[in-house]
């Protein structure tokens, strides 16, 4: 019991950093190894490791070694192992095992092993087996198998360190990570030592606000663990309990007197505010979204840490101004004097972790953090984790360069001991024409990207509201160099006052150096925002390549950002992140007009429907009947949705699930007729759910046009169109089968794609 060998595990990059916080806690015997440190001490040293330690995830006492050559093998020294001495009497067990082997494959299997000879020699060793209980064991037995090796020990900590007690019960399955990166990052920068010389420290990206929380609790002197309640080593028969509660009243003394010299010193002239959230304070995190900063000041109220801790609102342009305080409080300065009179500051910030809705806000955050940056005195450090805008916009080489976690949870945290590079400003001004903004960009040609993007903008909204428009194209690659498609979209019923911005990237072609087309990519993304008055938080940005046969999209599938907007007073679904497109295609806005217009007391037929914004309109048009058929289901529910949410419901509107081709040929030998049909199929398909066939618009659309025109009753007619710019109809073809093609595409361009008047191609078709 005086020479007990422990194991720590931690995020993968922490393994020196926790060793170092070990030897901090008085134990000698430590050893950095891949994935945690191993460390001998004694029983009060486990329990202060588990109470104290902030990198590491858990804290195992190895029980022993087992050979995993055979099950048998593996269960015949597992029972050989004192487990009478291990788990205390009446603790109910569960065990967890990781690895495998080519004798032991199932993980499950490995465990039941394990429970099986721990559970023997505890009835033989006691005369009764311990109860097992796999949801809130008192006794965690962790198996670990590597080659033909097994390591059993018993987890102290019972449950990751990293989920702090400071976390809400609702807060996400990412929300311990940020806590370990956050607490590493800080460990990498140096944070303790600088916290015994009075420095500040600023996040000026806090998201919920776990780094300044982080922060506030080192320099206070908090024990991570001190608020826990349930621990591994509660069902550990070598637990001490006046060693336990020794080790809590002294963290308890040190918290306490933490705390009020930490309160004191950020007080400014000696006195505090009654309200904390206005303080200036030594430890302050900046947010631009005010869910996230309720979110960050709760976690600041659970860990105690209200006093010591402020959580503001702003930006970018808040964030020196906030620096510039926090450094003043810190040096008891009522007023910022200058950056050789203020308290040295840790700036950082953990970007990683946080699950963002769209691009443009990591290029916010990553100006915010460059910003506070700038700003912080003579001194400073500077600290990131998870963000290559951060790098891109500091302009110089880390001090520190380190990668935090593996694989789908690999984060690099970066340390830099200068401030930023002087970088290229432009002057952005207000929409709303308040004072001009101040936006660092990485490359000074952006400027003109700017003032175009304004200038046009300021034209389109007058156009908008003159035209009762609310969703439009704003930018389509006006600068070559810019080659990029903005469209705005106002927000209807629940996201009624906000606007988002949809930003589409055509990639460079080869002859342009990706590194700078990358730069102005991000360019956009930070001054588009500023430019069009919107939150960061609602532009969204999509890179599309160009492909023969159209225009791709890639990095596709991320997490949906759902939303309504309002569209001639119809309500229309729109997914701004989740998929290809948004669901609506703002340069048809004028044709679903026209077959609005054409649609009364008529039978309406919608092929290729999407999300039935086409059907919407014939339905408000006063169309007598319905049908709407796309070979994607999860269209055809979205395009239900858009039909019910404008109330149309009822047997008069039908949804079919088909192949088009295949429907129309079956159709076409049953009675039923449409008097206005609407098509618009992709450029190109080659969906699983076709079967063997492909899709190609240039190549199919003779036979596609010859039999829509089979379905049209007697004066009947439909309006084709297409996206594909290169398209041509074979006139001639279609003129042999009886059908005539009238092109009407100029009449269905609207105002804002004037400029690209190719954007798409429009036709009305009719029976000769």
């Amino acid at each position: 019991m005086e020479n007990l060998e422990l194991f720590a595990s931690c995020l993968a990059g922490l393994e020196r950093p926790l060793a170092d916080e070990l030897k901090q806690m008085g134990i000698k015997r430590v050893r950095p190894l891949g994935g945690g440190v191993a460390f001998f001490c004694d029983v009060r040293g486990a329990l202060k490791a588990c109470l104290w330690s902030r990198l590491a995830s858990r804290i195992m006492l190895v029980v022993g070694r087992a050979d995993a050559r055979l099950a048998d093998l593996l269960y015949d020294d597992v029972l050989d192992l004192p487990w009478e001495d291990v788990v205390a009497p009446g603790a109910s067990i569960a065990v967890s095992a990781h690895g495998m082997n080519e004798e032991l494959r199932n993980t499950r299997f490995t465990a039941l092993k394990v429970k099986d000879a721990v559970c023997d020699r505890l009835r033989d060793k006691r005369g009764a087996r311990p109860d097992v209980d796999a949801q809130n064991p008192d006794a965690v037995i962790d198996v670990r198998v590597r080659d033909k090796r097994a390591t059993v020990s018993l987890d102290l900590s019972g449950a990751s360190l990293y989920h702090r007690t400071y976390l809400a019960p609702d807060d996400g399955a990412e929300a311990p990570l940020e806590c370990a990166l956050a607490a590493g990052l800080l460990a990498l920068a140096g944070w303790r030592a600088r916290t015994r010389d009075g420095a500040a420290f600023v996040d000026p990206a806090c998201g919920d606000g776990a780094a300044v929380v982080e922060a506030a609790a080192m320099a206070c002197d908090l024990a991570p663990g001190l608020a826990r309640d349930r621990w591994g080593f509660h069902g550990w028969a070598g637990f001490d309990e006046d060693a336990w509660a020794d080790l809590l009243d002294d963290a308890d003394e040190r918290f306490e007197r933490g705390l009020a010299a930490a309160v004191a010193q950020g007080a400014v002239d000696g006195t505090t505010s009654a309200r904390p959230d206005l303080d200036v304070v030594r430890f302050a995190g900046l947010s631009a979204s005010s869910p996230a900063i309720s979110r960050a000041r709760g976690r600041a109220k659970r860990a105690g840490l209200r006093q010591a801790v402020s959580i503001e609102a702003g930006g970018t342009e808040e964030a020196p101004v906030l620096v510039e305080r926090v450094s003043a409080a810190a040096a008891g300065a009522s007023e910022p004097a200058g950056a050789d009179k203020g308290a040295t500051c840790l700036v950082a910030s953990v970007l990683g972790a946080r699950e963002r809705s769209s691009e443009a806000s990591a290029q916010a955050d990553a100006a915010a953090f460059v910003a506070a940056a700038t700003a912080a005195p003579a001194g400073s450090a500077f600290a990131v984790a998870g963000s290559e805008a951060v790098e891109d916009r500091f302009g110089t080489e880390p001090a520190i360069r380190a990668e935090l976690g593996r694989d789908r949870v690999a984060v690099e945290a970066l340390v830099f001991d200068a401030p930023p590079a002087v970088s290229a400003v432009v002057t952005v001004p207000d929409p709303s024409g308040g004072a001009e903004h101040r936006v660092e960009v990485l490359e000074p040609a952006s400027e003109q990207f700017s003032s175009r993007l304004f200038k046009v903008a300021k034209e389109r909204r007058k156009w908008a509201r003159r035209e009762g428009v609310t969703c439009y194209r704003v930018y389509d690659a006006d600068l070559p160099d810019y080659a990029v498609a903005i469209d705005v979209y106002a927000g209807a019923g629940d996201a009624e006052g906000n606007t988002y911005l949809h930003i589409a990237e055509y990639a460079p072609p080869s002859s342009v150096d990706a590194a700078k087309a990358r730069r102005r990519f991000d360019d956009v993304l930070a001054l588009a925002p500023v430019a069009l008055g919107v939150r960061p938080d609602h532009v969204f940005a999509k890179t599309r390549r160009r492909d023969k046969g159209g225009a791709q999209y890639r990095d596709a599938g991320r997490r949906s950002y759902v939303t309504q907007v309002l569209e001639d007073g119809y309500l229309m679904e729109v997914d701004l992140s989740g998929y290809l497109d948004t669901g609506i295609f703002l340069d048809h806005r004028t044709t679903r007009e026209l077959v609005g217009a054409k649609a009364a007391g008529k039978r309406f037929l919608n092929l290729f429907a999407y999300t039935g914004t086409a059907t919407v309109h014939a339905a408000g048009g006063g169309a007598v009947e319905t049908t709407t058929v796309d070979l994607s289901q999860t269209y055809l529910d979205w395009a239900r949705r858009n039909m019910a949410d404008n109330g149309f419901a009822g047997p008069e509107h039908s949804f079919e699930r088909a192949d088009v081709m295949s429907w129309i040929t079956d159709t076409r030998r049953k009675p039923l007729r449409y008097d206005l049909i609407f098509v618009d199929p992709p450029t190109f398909s080659n969906s699983k759910a076709m079967g063997n066939r492909t899709w190609d618009v240039q190549r199919d659309h003779v036979e596609l046009l010859i039999g829509v025109t089979r379905l049209l009753t007697e004066g009947g007619e439909a309006v084709f169109s297409c996206n594909l710019r290169t398209f041509k109809p074979d006139v001639e073809a279609l003129a042999k089968y009886g059908v005539a093609i009238e092109d009407i595409t100029a009449s269905t361009i609207p105002h804002d794609f004037e400029r690209n008047p190719k954007i798409h191609q429009c036709y009305l078709v009719k029976r000769a």
